[in-house]
């Protein structure tokens, strides 16, 4: 409907694979799980808690992570029982923690709020907050040589929201 290309959701969404795996779940507007190379979704309805995002002074390279001899290979996969129950482990975290020390620091600094998790390969790092003044509270307190910010958790993108509100749909349905 945005860019009247008369193509359903499904359709752009596949389209969308070719750029990038994650970008299905975009075309979606709707929190997911995701497996195989992220093209088979599973929409979900977790949490929407307050996060601090730390950017640490340095830039990861997917390409080189994903390309390192000592990235753990044939990791158990995650199931969405372990998801929803907060097990979930990142297998590039230890690896990018050893390559990149602004990373490990962040994640260190973090740790003293709450547990701090590796955004994907990075360079990113966040952690979950009950509260968004309990989320600011430790962003007031980032070192200088970090930056960072606090933001919401959302199982619906704004856009999606928004067109569904244009459309007369309910945004949670």
């Amino acid at each position: 409907r945005l860019w009247e290309c008369g193509l359903a959701p499904d359709e752009l969404a596949e389209i969308g694979r070719g750029l990038g795996a994650d970008v299905p779940v975009f075309v979606h507007g709707r929190a997911a799980w995701a497996e195989g190379i992220g093209e088979r979704l599973t929409p979900l309805e977790p949490p929407q808690p307050w996060y601090l995002v730390v950017v640490p002074p340095c830039h990861v390279s997917t390409a080189e992570i994903f390309s390192d001899s000592e990235l753990t290979r044939n990791a158990e996969p995650i199931t969405i029982r372990d998801f929803l129950a907060g097990r979930v482990e990142n297998t590039c975290e230890t690896l990018v923690r050893s390559r990149h020390p602004a990373v490990d620091e962040a994640l260190e600094w973090l740790d003293r709020y709450t547990r701090g998790r590796l955004t994907g390969t990075g360079s990113c790092v966040f952690g979950e907050f009950d509260s968004r003044e309990a989320a600011a509270a430790a962003l007031e307190a980032l070192p200088s040589s970090m930056a960072g910010f606090v933001s919401r958790g959302l199982n619906l993108s704004p856009l999606h929201r928004q067109l569904q509100e244009l459309d007369g749909v309910s945004p949670s349905g």
